[in-house]
């Protein structure tokens, strides 16, 4: 067996084993002490130790003691062999014709402890770092906000609402974070520059109020999804940043808008003939047709964007709204889609004012943003006033301006006259 002594350079290995265990050279003895009685003082009496402090035995004992295991199936090393050289077990290992006989020699200046050789991972403890250690005070404010964050998380906790759609297939709970995650970092990219009406010659923003007031009725006759509504209004305000249209094909690009929305959103799409119907027979069918191709050309085609309508159902989840607060938070953003300044906010932003002015108008007082919308929404309630003040003030024109579709649609039993709910005039009288 062969055996290490890469840790200590200063041992001298015993060379010339004889067969009765004795060494070559006794000669040398003389400029050697013999190791037990270096270490006659140092080692426990242990049997069979089974690690040992590479640094050198101390009065510290620094010895691991561990199961005993028999010595003639584990390395040997040199102070090991003292260990077994100070016992009286030296007669049995060599009666067991050990190869180490019955003396051991070590130069003098093994006896010295050589603090250059490291220790074994597991004998070394690091030493705590008083950098690493926060003071008294940074402990104490480390509590304090703790606690506090305790406090406010019992009093609004995050309310997990999607548990009560866990068996509901249609409600993806698996992923459904993750679609509204995607929703927001594309949100962007389908919104239109609020000044993009500069860009037109012969239509302003007027103009347009009146066709998206128009729509909303034309919407509700046919009985549509609410998707579609929403999708048709970003489709007419994407064509129109692009192209420029002359005032007399403005209806015809509201039509085709729509007319697009059903084919993407609705089972039931009416027929061409239907819409022609309905604008009069101000256009043709060909006419029609035609506009389709140019604005799908227009829009590459892309009818997949997050409008209003998909960040409102998940924050009025969130809110655990009843029939009345949903009803109302859409008349708000109905009211909303005909204002051209209001595309200066992002989809998601029009959705949680619109459910925050909701809450605050079907409570009669100014409600408090809870922590469930807030987390949600990804709005604080600050961000939201003044978006949530210009609703308040299209609620209050809603019956008395010059367009009044919105308002005469939710004045209907089919929308529990929610139109007729006092605006929260509260909210503009909060400081700006």
């Amino acid at each position: 067996m062969a055996f290490s002594d890469e840790n200590n350079p200063n041992l001298i290995k015993p060379t010339g084993f004889l067969p009765g265990g004795g060494l070559e050279e006794r000669g040398r003895a003389n400029n050697r002490r013999a190791l037990i009685d270096i270490n006659k003082n140092s080692v426990v009496n242990q049997a069979y130790p089974c690690v040992v402090n590479k640094r050198g035995l101390s009065g510290k004992q620094e010895i691991c003691e561990k199961k005993q295991v028999d010595p003639f199936h584990r390395p040997i090393t040199r102070k090991f062999a003292a260990q077994i050289a100070s016992s009286q077990q030296l007669h049995h290992l060599s009666q067991e014709n050990n190869a180490f006989g019955h003396s051991i020699f070590v130069d003098e200046d093994c006896k010295t402890i050589e603090n250059d050789h490291p220790v074994p991972m597991f004998l070394e403890k690091p030493e705590p770092s008083l950098s690493q250690e926060p003071s008294q005070m940074e402990e104490v404010e480390m509590e304090d906000i703790a606690e506090d964050d305790a406090d406010a998380d019992a009093d609004d906790p995050v309310i997990d609402i999607d548990s009560v759609d866990s068996e509901n297939p249609l409600a993806v709970v698996e992923y459904v974070d993750d679609l509204y995650e995607h929703y927001r970092k594309i949100e962007n990219s389908s919104c239109v520059p609020p000044n993009y009406m500069n860009k037109q010659i012969d239509i302003n923003e007027k103009m347009r109020a009146i066709l998206i007031d128009w729509l909303i009725e034309v919407h509700d006759k046919f009985d549509l999804m609410g998707e579609t509504l929403f999708l048709t209004v970003n489709l007419i305000d994407r064509f129109l940043s692009q192209k420029t249209v002359v005032r007399k094909k403005l209806q015809l690009v509201g039509l085709v808008s729509m007319l697009l929305a059903c084919k993407y959103e609705e089972v039931s799409v009416p027929v061409v003939g239907d819409l022609i119907l309905i604008s009069d027979k101000a256009y043709s069918r060909t006419e029609v047709l035609e506009l389709e191709t140019v604005m799908l050309n227009c829009l590459q085609f892309n009818m997949s964007v997050p409008t209003p309508f998909v960040f409102l159902q998940r924050f009025l989840k969130a809110a655990q709204a009843d029939k009345k607060l949903e009803l109302m938070a859409f008349f708000l953003i109905e009211l909303s889609l005909v204002e051209y300044e209001m595309l200066r906010f992002p989809p998601s932003l029009l959705a949680a004012a619109a459910t925050y002015t909701a809450q605050c108008t079907i409570a009669g007082v100014e409600c408090c943003w809870s922590r469930t919308c807030e987390w949600h929404s990804s709005y604080s309630e600050e961000q939201l006033l003044e978006c949530s003040r210009l609703m308040v003030g299209f609620h209050q024109k809603a019956a008395t301006g010059k367009l009044t579709g919105v308002h005469r649609k939710y004045c209907t039993s089919k929308f529990n006259y929610t139109a007729k709910r006092e605006p929260a005039h509260f909210l503009l009288q909060t400081q700006q």
